[in-house]
C-alpha cells in the first residue's frame, strides 16, 4: 500500500484525524504522522517534527487554511502524488501551488474515501 502522512494528528478520539489514522490502519494503508504536540494512535507515533519522510504518496490535511502556510514548503518538499483538502481545510492559494508543482490537490474526505473503496 501507498504511504500515506496525515497531518494534523490528535490522539482525541473525537478528531477527525485520529479516525483516520484509525481507518487508514485498518485497510492496511502505511501511516506516519505530524501533530501540534507527541501522541501514539495505532503504533502511529508523533510529534510536530517536520520529519523528511520518504516516498509519501498522499498527504491529507487536518489543518485548517490559516495554519497551512506553514507546511506549505514541508509539504513540496515531500513531493507526494497528491493532497488530500478534508472538509474545512480548503485552500485555493495552497490548491494552487500544488498544481503548480504538479501535485494533485484532491478536496475530499480520507474517511469517505475509504469507506466507499475510492482510497487509492
Amino acid at each position: 500500500m501507498k504511504k500515506t502522512l496525515v497531518i494534523g494528528a490528535s490522539e482525541n478520539p473525537e478528531r477527525y484525524s485520529y479516525k483516520a489514522i484509525k481507518a487508514l490502519k485498518t485497510n492496511d494503508h502505511e501511516v506516519v504522522a505530524i501533530g501540534l504536540r507527541a501522541g501514539e494512535i495505532d503504533g502511529v507515533t508523533f510529534d510536530a517534527e517536520k520529519k523528511s519522510f520518504e516516498n509519501i504518496d498522499t498527504v491529507t490535511l487536518y489543518v485548517g487554511p490559516k495554519n497551512q502556510p506553514e507546511y506549505y514548503e514541508y509539504i513540496l518538499s515531500l513531493q507526494p502524488q497528491r493532497v488530500i483538502f478534508n472538509p474545512g481545510t480548503e485552500n485555493p492559494e495552497f490548491i494552487s501551488r500544488l498544481e503548480s508543482a504538479g501535485i494533485y490537490p484532491e478536496i475530499a474526505c480520507t474517511l469517505v474515501l475509504l469507506a466507499t473503496g475510492q482510497y487509492e
